[in-house]
């Protein structure tokens, strides 16, 4: 709404500017005593002066209008080289008045000259620093600017943890209020694996696009895809390139890699991982506890049956081995927890079959 109202003022400022100026046009020209509504033919000129601010106004704002994500490198870059251009443009004047005329070059042309070397100058100016703005950092003293985001910090999420896709029942949850960063370097990745020639790498790759695609279709997930160019990036393998650009960010790293997990905790980066998530959410499961189970296939050590919870906790049953393909009470044993996952173990009780009958 203040954006809106920011507009309106402008606009009537502009219109109101542009009347003045009309009327001053029209009382220098025309004499004080007359208006452009009863100027001599020809006072036609203040109303095109009008039109002429009035349309540059209006486009003004649809281009504010249509580029609404705006960055600050990017505008930064678009001040400075402006000046920088304005500047060139002022010592090229001051060293070029005395040639021009010494060659004959009339002052009315000189006035052309000047103008189409401030154009040049500045666009020259504007451009270079757009190209290379990753290579420089525009500070203002006593000045920071920091982008508004929704919830705390950023979430950059690397590529195991797209291809595993528990990230977009995640947000189904509405659980997370923070934007989600998908970095460039991420999804050439990712079209990398989806390209392979490896029939199960290119289903990965795939799987990877298609969550991508369930996220930025989301209304409730803000996505984001972070292509700015970073020059301590350069050269970095993917995981390290993640780590630093969620530090650059001062976000966190989402992911389900033990490796990648150590490197940013090493370097001080938060991480959310989501198997350690997983486990956090599974009920606990205490010694003693009885359980219900189905056993679905025998265990790697003699007489062992194994069946899986409805969390997908493996479930490992001494004296189990008989009753695989059944549903059977067991007492836990004990509960092992590693970053992978959980597993409990348990001796066979009764079959729940047999005792229902």
């Amino acid at each position: 709404m203040t954006l809106y109202i920011i507009r309106a003022v402008f606009l009537v400022a502009i219109v109101c500017a542009a009347a003045a100026m009309s009327f001053d046009y029209a009382d220098i020209h025309y004499g004080s005593d007359q208006t452009p509504t009863d100027a001599p033919s020809g006072s036609i000129i203040p109303w095109v002066i009008m039109l002429v601010v009035v349309v540059l106004a209006g486009l003004t704002i649809a281009i504010d209008l249509w580029l609404p994500n705006k960055k600050i490198s990017t505008i930064s870059a678009i001040f400075f080289g402006l000046i920088v251009g304005l500047i060139l443009t002022y010592l090229f004047q001051i060293t070029g008045t005395a040639v021009f005329t010494e060659i004959g070059i009339h002052p009315s042309m000189q006035r052309w000259i000047y103008v189409i070397a401030s154009v040049l100058l500045s666009y020259i100016c504007i451009t270079v620093l757009l190209q290379t703005q990753g290579q420089f950092r525009f500070v203002i003293p006593y000045v920071e600017f920091s982008k508004e985001i929704k919830g705390f910090k950023p979430l950059v999420l690397d590529t195991s943890v797209i291809i595993d896709g528990r990230i977009a029942d995640i947000c189904n949850t509405h659980i997370l209020d923070s934007p989600l960063v998908i970095p460039d370097f991420v999804l050439n990745e990712l079209q990398g694996i989806a390209d392979s020639n490896d029939k199960l790498k290119r289903n990965r790759g795939r799987r990877g696009l298609e969550i991508l695609k369930t996220l930025q279709k989301s209304p409730d997930t803000e996505y984001q895809v972070h292509d700015e160019q970073l020059p301590e990036l350069a050269g970095q393998s993917v995981d390290q390139q993640v780590v630093l650009l969620a530090k650059h960010l001062r976000g966190k790293v989402v992911t389900n890699d033990y490796n990648l997990n150590q490197m940013a905790q090493v370097q001080g980066v938060n991480v959310i991982n989501i198997n350690e998530l997983s486990n956090a959410v599974k009920p606990v499961v205490l010694h003693g506890e009885s359980l219900q189970v189905k056993l679905i296939k025998e265990g790697e050590e003699s007489g062992q049956g194994v069946g899986y919870l409805d969390d997908g906790t493996m479930v490992v049953v001494e004296d189990g081995r008989s009753e695989v393909g059944q549903d059977i009470l067991l007492t836990v044993t004990s509960v092992l927890q590693t970053s992978a996952g959980r597993m409990i173990f348990g001796k066979f009780e009764r079959l729940l079959t047999v005792a229902s009958r």
